[in-house]
């Protein structure tokens, strides 16, 4: 069985509109990835934060406040994992009332006409957005979980040993691996309410994606917050 974008009745910009939304998404967390290696970010700067954090901890013997710490963390998560999940079952019940839908949101100004399939489509593209920002939030949280558990097989007494700098970078990299992964989560909230706009038209949708991005990168790279956390 074989299916053609005709059957789908969508149009070219419409496919166009679908490339550009995955390809500036894909394109921009690659090349966060990547400058974030050679200039000041939010994610590097709070990388060495969390190293240093580690660095106390074990110079600490009560650690109450920092297992505190953890927790709010992984209550984030949680508080997003489970907004996404309202937010998947509301996506779902959308599908079964598509017509209904398409009648109100094509009153808009400048709402460009779709068929029914065209609009499923566009529904379930909001399905797999949160469906990976879902992924994200509950891996961060298994994450926080584990950083929880290191806290507790920290060293007891600093004796600045090869092995004890090792749990320190151990440990700090997991805190990374797990804020960061709440980060992507996060991320694709954002590319989420720029999806959203493809309801009204594809170039509202292409232009919605592109300040997205604008929006992130001037937050992670050039933002008032990265100026106070970073070391001058």
């Amino acid at each position: 069985m074989s299916f053609t974008w005709r059957e789908f009745h969508f149009q070219a910009v419409d496919v166009l509109a679908l490339a550009w939304f995955f390809a500036i998404w894909i394109g921009y967390a690659d090349f966060a990835r990547r400058r974030s290696q050679r200039v000041p970010s939010l994610m590097s700067v709070m990388r060495e934060y969390r190293r240093e954090w580690w660095e106390r901890i074990i110079e600490r013997e009560m650690r109450i406040v920092d297992t505190s710490i953890v927790a709010n963390l992984g209550n984030s998560a949680t508080f997003f994992a489970s907004t996404t999940l309202l937010i998947l079952g509301g996506l779902l019940a959308l599908l079964g009332t598509t017509d209904k839908v398409m009648a109100v949101v094509q009153g808009l100004p400048f709402n460009a006409r779709a068929s029914t399939q065209l609009w499923e489509i566009k529904i379930l593209l909001l399905v797999g957005i949160f469906v990976y920002a879902f992924f994200k939030f509950t891996w961060s949280l298994r994450q926080f979980n584990f950083t929880s558990v290191l806290i507790g097989a920290a060293p007891k007494v600093p004796e600045r040993t090869e092995q004890e700098a090792l749990f320190i970078t151990r440990a700090g990299q997991l805190a990374h691996s797990a804020s960061e992964s709440f980060n992507f989560g996060l991320r694709a909230y954002y590319f989420g309410l720029a999806a959203l706009t493809w309801f009204v038209n594809s170039g509202l949708f292409m232009f919605a994606t592109a300040w997205i991005v604008a929006v992130l990168y001037w937050r992670e790279f050039h933002s008032e917050t990265l100026n106070l956390l970073k070391r001058q």
